[in-house]
């Protein structure tokens, strides 16, 4: 008889593997052993959807791994529970060229145990790119633009991820490295202007750090937007800096426990909203009609619900064979994802988006 660890370990292994053999069969009955009845169905339609995608671009899934990484247990005589990251890398092919995709997804499973055998009770993921909540304010505070639909909101907060709690110094406003304790570079400088958007340098910072938190900067527990405008700092974008949560865009870290940042920095919601408005000056977008008008370290923002409430943002980081973007991301860390979405718990049919191409030059 197995002992109780590795009994329910076991049954880990053997749920990881029906799920990356059944996700690259393309059979009927995709995910059939997965035996959450539950997780089965959320699979299911994100590989229908994802499928319903894949059919007309003439792109295949030609290879599948995940690999898994126990990050907590708790065991009991008859019951044990795990949280588990799960690295998946799909790798596909589209007119005889290929790409790699990789994504860390966090699920908690819960094992129950029947005589001498232990079998998987319950799978629940344990965050989505919907993982994001409102947060009211006062009118006044409304700044540039935050209320829809009569009401002043917030639609989404960024918090504070203990785990990535970093010692960032006030000084620090430029990015990692720089130095200063006010306006300098990296913030808007009217007699700067014509600096251009170094396009390679976001892109580089995005698959630099989209696995993993860069210590100069606080982790948010929702830090999709978070990420998203660090990655275009990192490409020469000046901050707006205001010293007003509600207007500009800009960061200035944690000082005397209080967090300094612009909703516009780190709020989806926020982040479509300032590049939405026209400005002559800092960073500025353009509102294109296709994803095959955007370009290296552009933005799409996304609404899953159709209603004008936008809650993910990523940044674009290459492009499939014929021209579609592929995007990095955080919450889900992503990287080459492809552009649409349609494999996320989030996506529904109702999603809406937003491409933004920004300026090549501030």
């Amino acid at each position: 008889m197995p002992d109780r660890e590795s009994g329910w370990q076991q049954a880990l292994v053997d749920y990881v593997n029906a799920v990356n053999e059944d996700g690259l069969s393309g059979q009927a009955g995709t995910y059939r052993r997965v035996p959450d009845p539950e997780h089965r169905a959320r699979l299911m339609r994100k590989y229908e959807a994802a499928s319903d995608r894949r059919r007309p671009l003439r792109a295949k899934r030609v290879r599948s791994e995940i690999r898994a990484r126990l990050l907590r247990k708790a065991e009991k005589a008859t019951e044990a529970e795990c949280d588990v990251q799960l690295h998946l890398l799909h790798s596909y092919e589209q007119e005889s060229l290929s790409w790699q995709e990789e994504r860390l997804e966090r699920e908690r499973i819960r094992f129950i145990r029947a005589g001498s055998r232990w079998r998987i009770d319950r799978i629940e993921p344990l965050a989505t790119e919907r993982r994001e909540e409102a947060w009211p304010v006062h009118e006044a505070e409304a700044g540039e633009g935050f209320g829809w639909g009569g009401r002043t909101v917030i639609p989404s907060v960024p918090y504070i991820n203990p785990a990535a709690m970093t010692a960032f110094k006030s000084k620090v406003l430029a990015g990692p490295g720089a130095a200063g304790g006010g306006p300098g570079e990296g913030w808007f400088d009217p007699s700067r202007r014509g600096t251009p958007y170094r396009r390679e340098e976001t892109v580089a910072y995005a698959d630099r750090w989209w696995g993993e938190y860069n210590p100069a900067y606080e982790g948010f527990e929702v830090n999709c937007t978070n990420y998203v405008s660090q990655c275009i700092f990192a490409g020469g974008a000046p901050m707006n800096y205001t010293g007003r949560r509600e207007s500009g865009w800009w960061y200035k870290g944690r000082v005397n426990g209080q967090e300094l940042w612009s909703y516009s920095w780190a709020v989806a919601h926020g982040l479509q909203n300032y590049l939405s408005r026209p400005r002559s000056w800092g960073l500025r977008a353009e509102l294109v009609e296709s994803p095959r008008q955007l370009m290296l370290g552009d933005v799409i923002c996304y609404d899953w619900d159709g209603n004008g409430r936008f809650q993910h943002n990523t940044v674009v980081t290459a492009f499939t064979p014929d021209g579609m973007p592929l995007v990095n991301a955080n919450t889900i860390s992503s990287r080459h994802r492809y552009w649409d979405y349609r494999d996320s718990y989030a996506w529904t049919e109702r999603t809406q988006y937003r491409f933004f191409h920004i300026v090549d030059e501030f």
